[in-house]
């Protein structure tokens, strides 16, 4: 395993009514699914794949070698398409639970609701008595238990996480004589020196559309250096830190951007950067492989988010965590159990994290040639590691987060971008909702 090479990485108003009845009918007793059965630990086990197609065929070949394994096993592979899978699973839970499956690809994005619902067995006793034991990051362990809720459990086994990364062009740098942005000021430095607009080069390039909140939070965060999401049951995204960080950020538009990047979404943006003369761009790691097809790996690096200051600790936005879940109806737990103890093994681990360009979460694969040779993974993963990192653990567990984090603020960051509405402003107004609905998610617990 060490010597192989890499390749390239490859309604919410309904939802958030759906979840807080599954909140208050968990809280009254009703799990909402069937209890299922330990089983005999062979025959047939069902696996949803959470992002079927891109990742079919490394799941295929993790699966061919699992039953080469356990030969007295079968596993029924099943592609969901990433868009539908939290669909996929509510219909199958509000129909009894019946057509669930043994195991399922889970983000932590949606975790939640899956507890919620009563759908997951934990596992938190199943890694203590097994292999993984002390195996897997920290940090993602912490994220997926902060996501299931109040319950302490583990309701996943994580697998990958992403990360926010700021990319720069190491060919501009090095013509412009500038070290690499690994402080806020150089950052801010080489932002306006390499913004040239009458030749049409800019300095950075930001994401105004779809998906803006989350890059702004990770850019708020790590230059405030608040490293919790909640003080009490009060958000601190409206600290005056970090309305003092977004006011920095978003004084880049137009100044060092394209104008374009009002209505960028992370594919707009991401074609910008590796189409043209920007110096810099913050996205995840995800955009690995489109930056080194379209520039070259001699032309891109990436690195985490720079620490608030000189010496502190870096803080970093948690990126949603993936992973299996074992489901509550599974006739056959114990063989279910073993398909996800092996999928996360460190070998099978790497080998899913190489085909899809993501930091594994099993600290045998950290030593793998494969993220020697790929510097931003590496670098992702030391950061993850570093018992100085602190991770703000964003509030995946509640029902109106993706309405306040997306949808329904995002024509807001507009506004602020294009000078109609103060960054302090725009944070206070989030925060109110933010406060409102974690008093309202606390409201349907015990």
């Amino acid at each position: 395993m060490k010597s192989r090479r890499r390749r390239a990485p490859h309604t919410a108003t309904a939802l958030a009514v759906l979840l807080t009845l599954a909140l208050t009918a968990t809280a009254c007793g009703d799990d909402g699914s069937t209890t299922g059965e330990e089983g005999s630990g062979k025959g047939t086990i069902t696996f949803w794949d959470n992002n079927g197609g891109p990742r079919t065929n490394v799941w295929k070949r993790i699966i061919a070698e699992f039953e080469d394994k356990y030969p007295d096993i079968t596993v029924k592979y099943v592609p969901i398409p990433i868009t539908n899978v939290q669909s996929k699973y509510d219909t199958a839970i509000q129909s009894g639970g019946d057509s669930l499956p043994d195991v399922g690809g889970v983000g932590t994005a949606y975790l939640a609701n899956l507890v919620a619902q009563g759908a997951l067995d934990p596992v938190t006793d199943r890694i203590d008595d097994s292999a993984l034991k002390g195996k897997l990051i920290k940090n993602m362990v912490d994220s997926v238990r902060a996501a299931g809720g109040a319950d302490q459990e583990l309701y996943s086994v994580p697998t990958s996480a992403n990360q926010g990364t700021l990319w720069y062009r190491t060919d501009l740098f090095a013509a412009a004589k500038l070290p690499a942005p690994d402080s806020w000021e150089r950052f801010y430095k080489a932002a306006d020196e390499l913004t040239d607009k009458g030749g049409n080069e800019f300095g950075f390039t930001l994401r105004g559309g779809a998906g803006s909140i989350a890059q702004a939070l990770d850019m708020m965060y790590a230059q405030s250096g608040i490293a919790s999401f909640w003080d009490g049951n009060r958000t601190t995204l409206n600290d005056p830190r970090n309305v003092a960080a977004l006011e920095k950020y978003i004084a880049l538009f137009k100044k060092v951007t394209p104008a374009a990047d009002l209505n960028n979404d992370f594919a707009k943006m991401v074609a910008q950067f590796d189409q043209g003369d920007i110096g810099m761009l913050q996205h995840n790691l995800g955009s690995y492989v489109d930056h080194v097809r379209l520039l070259g790996k001699e032309k891109i690096a990436g690195i985490p988010l720079p620490p608030s200051r000189a010496g502190a600790p870096r803080t970093i936005v948690s990126n949603p965590v993936d992973g299996l879940g074992l489901f509550k109806a599974s006739k056959n737990k114990a063989a279910a159990w073993k398909f996800i103890a092996f999928a996360a093994s460190p070998e099978m681990n790497s080998l899913w994290n190489e085909d899809v360009g993501a930091i594994p979460a099993n600290v045998g694969a950290a030593d793998d040639d494969w993220i020697a040779e790929a510097p931003p993974t590496k670098a992702a993963l030391e950061s993850l590691n570093d018992p100085r990192t602190k991770v703000v653990q964003l509030p995946y567990y509640l029902p109106d987060w993706n309405n306040i984090s997306k949808a329904d603020n995002e024509p807001g960051f507009q506004k602020v971008l294009l000078g109609k509405m103060t960054a302090k402003a725009f944070c206070d107004k989030v925060a109110d909702e933010l406060n409102a609905a974690q008093a309202d998610w606390q409201k349907h617990q015990g």
